[in-house]
């Protein structure tokens, strides 16, 4: 049915906006057992490696060792549905459920879909959404804060896909200088402080994050030393990611013209989405247990969306009777099959 509505011209891939959803699953929050389980590799994991030795080799630094196996780690699994996640809702609520992982286009058409365990990250999902989502041929991809990470940033840049994402508020502590305040020098490799003192680079870390450490000498006598800084050395650390260039684009991208008005579309576009589903189709929780299930419950409600939607652009209009007869003769087959079963009436219910 997707592929009759872009053959007719009523998709438009150009824009695409992606999101997740949590669904409630049906598994008993106290029947579960605790497994430990290995870490999974994070997503383009060797493509960093590789550059974090070049940029270790930059800086005349040995390289580094290759990693150890991921350290495993303990998680919560559930004995009614081993294939659900724990998931934490807000700072009480706690359950376990899936992630839905779902894009449209700018009019509301829902493209594609991947469905998770509760307690996958919105950017670790990423990866398969965009593989159903390549053949499209986007040129731009909105997106949430969730998914705002420099090995994201980087690979949609690099697929020539412009990314919009949000603004998202510095961390830290409150009443401390903020990142902002760091003035980054390109083409020194340095930091520069509030106080215009160098931050020289030390080392590149596993992890892909470059550190510039403060002389500690120098901090002491600081004016700034209380808002800086808790270290016992007075010695300030700033960190910045290798592909921190490719998050710095999208802020540029980000206040560009018309890319603020494309980001607000979002809320219009996939938002009602997951609150049509939620509302209307009963997606909110599910009866069903086991990822295959889910995924199959996740599509077909998707698909009435779509076919909900088609119905009420052909309303009085009989053009679309020629651009998409497929489907309007699967509609009539069902429904000439529809009228001819006779009603069933069980339990009280009609059924035709």
């Amino acid at each position: 049915m997707l592929h009759h509505v872009l053959e007719a011209g009523l998709i438009d891939p150009s824009e695409i906006f992606i999101d997740g959803t949590h669904i409630k699953a049906a598994a008993n929050n106290h029947k579960y057992k605790n497994v430990v389980v290995d870490q999974k590799a994070k997503f383009m994991s060797e493509q960093l490696d590789v550059e974090i030795n070049l940029d270790r080799k930059k800086h005349a630094k040995k390289f580094l060792k290759p990693a150890k196996k991921g350290e495993a780690k303990s998680k919560k699994q559930s004995t009614t549905d081993p294939d659900s996640g724990w998931f934490h809702k807000g700072e009480h609520k706690e359950v376990f459920a899936y992630n839905a992982q779902v894009a449209c286009d700018k009019h509301g058409w829902a493209l594609a879909y991947t469905v998770e365990a509760g307690n996958i990250h919105d950017s670790q999902a990423f990866p398969v959404l965009f593989a159903k989502l390549e053949p499209f041929s986007p040129e731009f991809i909105i997106a949430d804060s969730g998914y705002k990470t420099p090995s994201i940033a980087k690979f949609l840049l690099e697929k020539e896909i412009t990314p919009v994402f949000p603004y998202t508020r510095p961390r830290g502590k409150r009443g401390f200088l903020r990142p902002k305040d760091f003035v980054y020098d390109e083409h020194f490799d340095c930091y520069l402080c509030p106080e215009n003192q160098v931050l020289t680079y030390r080392t590149t870390t596993r992890e892909g994050y470059r550190e510039y450490k403060s002389n500690p000498e120098i901090c002491k006598t600081c004016p700034l030393l209380a808002i800086c800084t808790e270290s016992r050395q007075h010695q300030k650390v700033v960190v910045r990611h290798i592909w921190k260039d490719a998050l710095e684009v999208c802020e540029d991208i980000r206040h560009q013209s018309g890319m603020k008005e494309r980001y607000q579309h979002r809320k219009e576009m996939i938002e009602r989405l997951f609150g049509t589903a939620k509302e209307y189709h009963n997606l909110r929780y599910t009866r069903e247990k086991g990822k295959s299930k889910m995924e199959d419950k996740v599509g077909l409600t998707l698909a009435c969306l779509n076919i909900k939607k088609l119905v009420k652009m052909m309303v009085g209009k009989t053009r679309y009777f020629i651009q998409i007869p497929q489907y309007y003769w699967i509609m009539g087959e069902l429904s000439v099959n529809i009228k001819s079963k006779p009603p069933v009436r069980t339990g009280g219910l009609l059924f035709g």
